[in-house]
């Protein structure tokens, strides 16, 4: 499993704009075939600073979820409200594996 962590820049005066973006993906994104944890708007610190994140099984996995979202009625209006409306100023993407799992103690049973 993969997790892609986008990092976006937002215009801080348009957050509106971007948690209706942010929205939308939450219907289109599990629709097209990924596992969404979640987007994410400022609300403390940085106003400049949100994230999307999510789950695909590989990156060929990711390939074909792409091509479905891109065929979506709503990805692509939504690609194209992001466009219009330009809050977002910049888009970061990171690929990360989990390997910390299983969470919790280990059982040699040393002290923790």
């Amino acid at each position: 499993m993969l997790t892609c962590v986008i990092r976006y820049q937002i215009d801080p005066t348009k957050r509106a704009q971007f948690v209706q973006y942010a929205q939308n993906w939450g219907q289109a994104i599990p629709r097209c075939g990924a596992d969404l944890i979640g987007y994410y708007a400022p609300q403390e610190g940085s106003s400049t600073l949100a994230y999307g994140i999510y789950n695909v099984e590989n990156l060929a996995e990711y390939e074909a979820y792409r091509q479905r979202l891109a065929q979506d009625p709503l990805g692509r209006e939504n690609y194209e409200f992001a466009q219009k409306e330009r809050f977002l100023l910049r888009e970061d993407r990171t690929w990360l594996q989990h390997v910390s799992a299983p969470h919790g103690p280990t059982k040699t049973g040393g002290a923790t």
